[in-house]
């Protein structure tokens, strides 16, 4: 049995869809806190919360193979991702396959942190596993497209940093190649798009597709952070996203192994065609 935490995310409903393709859904168990919000994956669902330890022996019970998707909770991923590990260890899950961050090790990103913490008492566990290192969503960026056509600008903190993203669903082909393929014990990999960019680049592919000029408007941290505080963003993520930005500027978010297709065999998901799914889903601004 294959068991998905997180897996009403976004990522995690990908991976869930993709993966019933692979295997039959008897074999596929979610885990997630709201079984309730489950209930359209067509898999089973088991209640599982990474702050009520009591939950997490149950819900891996019969589990061969555990995707453990990172989770969202910035500041307390550490200890909820020990908590599950140590779960599954007294399970008997045979693997875990982890996601974590591009270049986790070196990483200048304030996220990466918690990830090597986790990279490290993952391989102590003693259980199996496999590391997939994801790079950047190109969704981070096209979800602010809207506010772009808005204000007339695309702003940012990226310099000329290269970006080397993949979609969530380039990630979640990714996941379900590790999950169901062999070859794949006690190995790390470097997950990133085939094509690196820069967010002048961005830009100027949203300024050709909606017939608009949107420039790319480069802003200091403190600037930025308070750009996106402006559109609603609470302060302290505002901040955090702000400085994910300067580390892209460094170099943080480009890769150029091409590891992610090699993984799924297939180019990953061009940044024209992010944007141009970003741009139906936007709400019509007018000129």
């Amino acid at each position: 049995m294959i068991a998905i935490t997180g897996a009403t995310g976004q990522l995690g409903r990908l991976v869930v869809e993709k993966l019933k393709d692979k295997v039959p859904a008897s074999d596929i168990v979610a885990l997630v806190r709201s079984t309730a919000k489950a209930a359209d994956l067509g898999v089973a669902s088991r209640q599982t919360d990474y702050d009520r330890p009591e939950t997490l022996g149950p819900a891996l019970e019969g589990v061969n193979t555990l995707l453990l998707i990172s989770s969202s909770e910035v500041g307390k991923r550490a200890a909820q991702h020990r908590a599950v590990i140590g779960a599954a260890k007294a399970a008997g899950v045979k693997r875990i396959v982890y996601t974590s961050l591009l270049h986790a090790g070196t990483s200048p990103l304030s996220l990466a942190d918690e990830h090597r913490t986790t990279e490290s008492e993952l391989k102590a566990s003693g259980v199996p596993y496999t590391i997939l290192r994801n790079g950047w969503y190109t969704e981070n960026y096209t979800a602010s497209i809207p506010s772009a056509l808005a204000a007339g600008a695309f702003v940012g903190s990226a310099g000329e940093g290269r970006i080397s993203s993949a979609t969530r669903a380039d990630f979640a082909d990714a996941a379900v190649a590790a999950l169901t393929t062999e070859g794949h014990e006690g190995k790390t990999y470097e997950l990133a798009g085939d094509e690196a960019w820069t967010l002048a680049d961005l830009a100027a592919e949203i300024s050709l597709q909606s017939g608009r000029g949107i420039p790319y408007k480069n802003l200091p941290e403190e600037e930025y952070a308070a750009a996106l505080a402006g559109f609603g963003v609470p302060e302290g993520f505002a901040r955090m996203i702000a400085g994910w930005d300067v580390g892209a500027s460094r170099g943080a978010l480009f890769d150029d192994g091409r590891q992610l297709s090699k993984l799924t065999g297939r180019p990953t998901t061009p940044l024209s065609a992010a944007v141009a799914d970003a741009l139906k889903q936007a709400p019509q601004v007018g000129n």
